[in-house]
């Protein structure tokens, strides 16, 4: 049985049908996630991003080859007022770098303005680009601290927040642009996790075993 996984992700359930009924009328079979946010979006700040349009691993090239053909098709019709005109080469080419940010249209077009405005894109170029982005996507988050801090205080408080931040910097993870999946914090902030998670598990077990303690020695008398 072929792996599923994620082709793409929308907003929406309008824009997640509409794909997947154009994937099936190209013989595609696919389905929409139920739009259930992770614990990476809860907690990360970022806008939690709710259906994902799921295909068999081995159509994925397919499935994308036969979406950059349909957008393709309307890059000469598009209304020159449509804001990436107004960007500059070197926006243009943030736009490339940072593809999985940017839907099908805008990625292809932005591609198409730096080739009009004689500049060479070619594929040498987008791998390094695609390589820059991973390498973007490997570095040290720059709050990992600050939630290591906030874990321990709010597990040593008691609060139950504290055991939802230790889990998230143990196990949340990051999808790369080549669909790669890597742990989202350096395995020192998964440590902490892991020990923050325990931590809160251990605490909220005395408390809880306490409270019957409670009950039991008061139901003696």
């Amino acid at each position: 049985m072929s792996k599923i996984t994620t082709f793409k992700k929308f907003p929406d359930i309008i824009q997640a049908k509409e794909l997947k009924e154009f994937l099936e009328q190209n013989g595609i079979e696919s389905f929409v996630s139920d739009g259930k946010p992770s614990v990476d979006n809860s907690f990360g700040g970022g806008i939690p991003v709710d259906y994902e349009v799921k295909i068999k691993a081995v159509d994925f090239e397919r499935a994308s080859l036969l979406v950059e053909e349909r957008v393709k098709e309307t890059l000469g019709d598009v209304d020159k007022d449509y804001y990436l005109f107004s960007f500059t080469n070197e926006e243009l080419y943030d736009v490339l770098i940072k593809q999985d940010e940017w839907n099908e249209f805008d990625y292809l077009l932005a591609r198409k303005l730096l080739t009009d405005r004689g500049k060479v894109i070619d594929e040498d170029l987008l791998n390094s680009l695609k390589k820059q982005r991973i390498a973007d996507f490997t570095k040290p988050q720059p709050h990992e601290k600050t939630w290591i801090f906030a874990g321990y205080v709010f597990v040593l408080m008691g609060g139950f927040l504290g055991i939802l931040i230790g889990y998230m910097l143990w196990e949340s993870k990051t999808t790369l642009p080549d669909r790669r999946v890597i742990y989202t914090y350096s395995q020192k902030s998964r440590s902490h996790g892991l020990i923050i998670f325990c931590l809160g598990i251990f605490l909220s077990a005395i408390y809880i075993l306490g409270i019957f303690l409670d009950e039991y020695m008061i139901s003696l008398y």
